[in-house]
């Protein structure tokens, strides 16, 4: 149980959460002139949205399985879902898998690449706003809100570097990409609810096999096909699938044990991330690039530090554990019948999240005043 607590406290540390969510958005920004590379390679063509379908599930198939045997070694044992876990894994694959990414190839099909990079860019906006509104898993604030305008603000200015925006709204286009926005941020608060039962390494595993299957079995029925395959184009499928093993399962973890919105707010820097190495592998790039890649790190990097800025801890002192007039202090605990006690953000008397160091008690609760 100490050893528990301890690597909870160490997963909730501010400067583990930003280096881990950094590794996590790097890696999913190189996939994106990874994956041009890896058309390249297998020589599909852009027009075939099908085809590339089953690209992506023969990627999250090998994802999953390269999932669960690492997720076993570190944990010593088969990582095996359970008979209620099944449910939760087919939900995180029909939301994370299988219809982000259709819609996504769907709305890139008949988009322009900026609109769709801004477009996608808004899945942050869409996770925060679900896990506040309709999952309540936290409180909706002035600062996330502040910070995330000025993060997309970022991401505005990476992705247009100079060109005009088509203004024109698309059903197919901008309603898919809109669709996988709000897929993604729906897959991150599932995830955040199922993991506190469930190994988040192991939901992840499974639902990128259960999801890649499916999408494998769509491209084919929908006139997908692969007809070229070399030596070098499996390898690149391979990092591939190594990237999303490793960048969805920290990132699973990293929800675990943190508030959404505080890992949510750097998926800012994955297009941040993607320009710059597409300008750099792919040739990609302009003068234009380097200037609003380094203003778009700054906003995104602000809107970052708005968001995980610590508030300060407060307390409340009850006269009753219902009643709400006693007294606020400062960076003290205090326990009423044998009981512990800090107050929510509505002044709610709660009583989970405590534990005791050295003689002391501590709350992981940070509260905002």
């Amino acid at each position: 149980m100490e050893k528990t607590n301890e690597k909870k406290d160490f997963l909730q540390k501010t400067w583990v959460v930003c280096a881990l969510a950094l590794v996590c958005t790097f890696l999913w920004g190189s996939a994106s002139p990874c994956i041009k590379l890896g058309y390249a390679l297998f020589k599909i063509p852009s027009s075939e949205t099908w085809t590339q379908v089953l690209f992506a599930g023969t990627r999250f198939v090998f994802a999953g399985v390269l999932t669960i045997l690492i997720g076993s070694i570190l944990n010593r044992k088969m990582l095996l879902p359970t008979k209620s876990s099944v449910p939760n894994i087919v939900k995180l694959a029909m939301f994370q898998t299988i219809l982000q990414y259709i819609f996504f190839y769907i709305g890139l099909a008949h988009n322009s690449g900026v609109k769709a990079s801004i477009i996608n860019g808004s899945n942050t906006f869409f996770v925060i706003l679900v896990s506040t509104i309709i999952f309540r898993q936290e409180k909706l604030n002035l600062k996330k809100i502040i910070g995330c305008v000025i993060g997309f603000a970022g991401v505005i200015v990476v992705s247009m570097n100079g060109q005009k925006i088509d203004m024109n709204l698309s059903i197919m286009g901008d309603g898919s990409l809109f669709l996988c926005a709000l897929s993604y941020a729906f897959s991150s608060c599932l995830m955040k609810n199922y993991s506190k039962k469930d190994n988040p390494v192991m939901l992840s595993g499974y639902q990128f096999i259960f999801g890649g299957i499916v999408m494998i079995i769509l491209g084919l029925v929908m006139g997908g096909r692969i007809t070229h395959v070399s030596v070098s184009a499996i390898l690149m499928l391979f990092y591939l699938a190594c990237i999303s093993a490793v960048a969805y399962s920290i990132w699973g973890i990293l929800l675990k044990h943190n508030p959404v919105s505080k890992v949510a707010i750097f998926g800012f820097t994955n297009p941040v991330f993607g320009v710059l190495l597409s300008a750099w592998w792919l040739g990609e790039g302009s003068r234009e690039l380097g200037i609003n890649a380094l203003i778009a790190l700054v906003l995104v990097c602000i809107g970052i530090c708005i968001v995980n800025v610590k508030g300060k801890k407060y307390l409340f002192q009850p006269s009753t554990p219902t009643t709400r007039n006693g007294q606020l202090v400062k960076n003290k605990m205090f326990s009423y019948q044998n009981k512990t006690y800090y107050a929510d953000a509505d002044g709610a008397l709660l009583r989970n999240g405590w534990r005791q160091v050295n003689g002391n008690w501590y709350t992981q609760k940070i509260l905002n005043k």
